[in-house]
């Protein structure tokens, strides 16, 4: 008898334009591209259909380069709050850098690219870019968002409360997803509030309080947690050391069904439905009959 197909699930936070998935370390070929291997699995796992993260302008034209060869890959276009520095040295200026990121949308927008991001604050690591560049260059994303009624894909680190004030104080309509939520269930349900979705991934499981505060927070349709992995944070199964792939979502889902008392297929239904009807109006599609070959 067959085994029965895996829950369909999607990723959300993919970082498959790092050269360790096309076998290379710290600029050494270490092994040989297992690409579509790497595909191959998270399809056999259940994961069709995944989003690809821009971290800056050149970063997000990779990604989309990326997602044109394969079906079931969706980007996002924007800068990364550690890389808010970038904004402010292109030539021209910031003003110059968000119009570049603007037509990359452009072009894109209705095709593979469904979200501006990733972008917001990072007060963890301020000595990759000082926080005063992040908050001067956060802001011109979230207008990005509301020209193209696309949805945001943040980033949120240690900076709760100016994160939420540039939300609040930004005075047009803004949807999203906070992904990698490691804060407390106060902040996230202070996002949820202002109709945004909550993230989880690995790093939002690593401590007794991170567990805590993502078994407070609603398993519904309207506002809760896409599935992400990002591929820093465990290595799973067979997984090559050092990376972790979209098939590792289902175990992200696992924790998820136990936490909130309910099975595998009924978050792989829930955090579904929340991620096409976040991402779906921007032109994701993740149907039952695609294989993404």
């Amino acid at each position: 008898m067959a085994a029965a197909p895996a829950p369909r699930l999607i990723d959300i936070g993919c970082n498959l334009s790092d050269p360790v998935f096309r076998g290379s370390y710290h600029g050494k070929q270490a092994h040989q591209d297992d690409l579509e291997e790497i595909l191959r699995r998270a399809r056999d796992a259940g994961v069709h259909t995944q989003l690809l993260t821009g971290d800056c302008l050149e970063g997000s034209k990779e990604v989309l380069a990326l997602a044109e060869q394969y079906e079931g890959l969706y980007t996002t276009i924007g800068c990364h709050p550690c890389r808010a520095t970038e904004m402010d040295a292109y030539p021209g200026g910031p003003e110059a850098y968000i119009a570049a990121l603007d037509e990359v949308i452009v072009q894109n927008k209705g095709k593979r690219a469904v979200a501006v991001g990733e972008c917001g604050l990072d007060y963890d690591r301020l000595f990759l870019a000082p926080k005063e560049a992040q908050l001067r260059n956060f802001p011109p994303q979230l207008e990005l968002a509301s020209k193209h009624d696309l949805p945001l894909f943040l980033h949120s680190r240690n900076c709760h409360e100016d994160f939420a004030a540039l939300l609040k104080a930004h005075g047009k309509p803004l949807r999203g997803v906070v992904h990698s939520h490691s804060g407390t269930a106060e902040e996230a349900l202070e996002l949820i509030s202002l109709g945004f979705y909550i993230g989880v991934n690995g790093c939002s499981l690593k401590t007794q309080e991170n567990v805590d505060a993502i078994k407070r927070l609603p398993l519904d349709k309207e506002r809760f947690m896409p599935v992400e992995v990002k591929k820093e944070k465990f290595v799973p199964g067979k997984a090559v050391k050092g990376r972790n792939e979209p098939y590792a979502t289902s175990q992200v889902a696992c924790v998820l069904a136990s936490l909130h008392g309910v099975s595998l297929e009924e978050v792989a239904d829930q955090t579904r439905r929340n991620t096409l009807a976040l991402f779906g109006s921007a032109g994701m599609k993740d149907e039952p009959g695609r294989t993404g070959e």
